[in-house]
């Protein structure tokens, strides 16, 4: 495992740390000590306690606080094992003035997005406010674990954002596909309906083409039609003049 990289949350010395678990300590005999008869029967009341004495019980738990909340880095190089934990040394203005200058530095040598979705803004972010909860907890350790509890609903609240995005995204995956093949099965049914449009223009075509031939047989054989009337009509009428002129021939002596 590799070392860890460098991160703006700051942290103590690694120590080395012995794998070797072989080795037992052996077991030490119990002390006897001579009962001793008591000076004085009445109460002994209990040794004051030092200022430096709370001042230290007070810090050893602040150190077990901030463990808890920033657990130490471990890697391991060959066959040594290396720990490495958060610092609680006690933080100056100074050092919050250079943790604001190196996450800028940070920001711009990993080239972070200004805005937008961006995983490397949000790392450097991160261990931003985690050095921030450091010191806060050096201070007061009810404090750093309020922001503790602010941090993971930070957390919390982007991973379930992260969640969701990416089941929308599998949600859009699938409709994508299901439109693609959608798709695919409405082209076909364009593509037959075309041809059944085309087949029935071509039958339309057929029809309008015998519809067209009848209709000038149709007009061809009326006008043979009206012409054999006409001429009928004609060799009628002629035929009657003759009649009629014979007829006024026969009549026309007698008077």
């Amino acid at each position: 495992m590799l070392p860890p990289t460098e991160s703006l949350l700051k942290y103590n010395t690694p120590v080395l740390v012995s794998k070797s678990t072989d080795r037992k300590s052996p077991k030490g005999r119990p002390l006897r000590v001579s009962p001793q008869q008591p000076v004085d029967s009445g109460p002994v009341p209990p040794p004051p306690k030092s200022k430096s004495a709370s001042t230290e019980a007070t810090r050893q738990e602040n150190e077990e606080i901030l463990n808890a909340i920033l657990p130490p880095r471990e890697w391991t190089e060959g066959n040594q094992l290396w720990v490495q934990q958060v610092s609680s040394a006690p933080c100056t203005r100074t050092d919050v003035v250079h943790l604001e200058e190196l996450l800028d530095m940070k920001l711009q040598q990993r080239q972070a997005r200004e805005t937008g979705i961006c995983p490397v803004r949000r790392e450097l972010y991160s261990q931003c406010f985690d050095e921030l909860i450091r010191q806060v907890t050096i201070n007061c350790a009810e404090r750093g674990l309020l922001l503790l509890r602010v941090r993971d609903e930070i957390q919390m609240t982007i991973a379930a954002y992260q969640t969701l995005y990416e089941s929308s995204v599998a949600f859009g995956m699938r409709k994508a596909l299901q439109a693609e093949l959608g798709k695919a099965d409405m082209e076909e049914r364009i593509s037959d309906l075309e041809t059944e449009k085309q087949a029935l223009k071509d039958q339309l075509n057929e029809q309008k083409a015998k519809c067209d031939a009848i209709e000038k047989r149709e007009n061809e054989r009326r006008q043979l039609e009206e012409k054999k009337h006409a001429e009928e009509v004609q060799a009628l009428k002629k035929s009657y003049q003759q009649l009629k002129t014979q007829l006024e021939g026969i009549i026309a002596p007698k008077k």
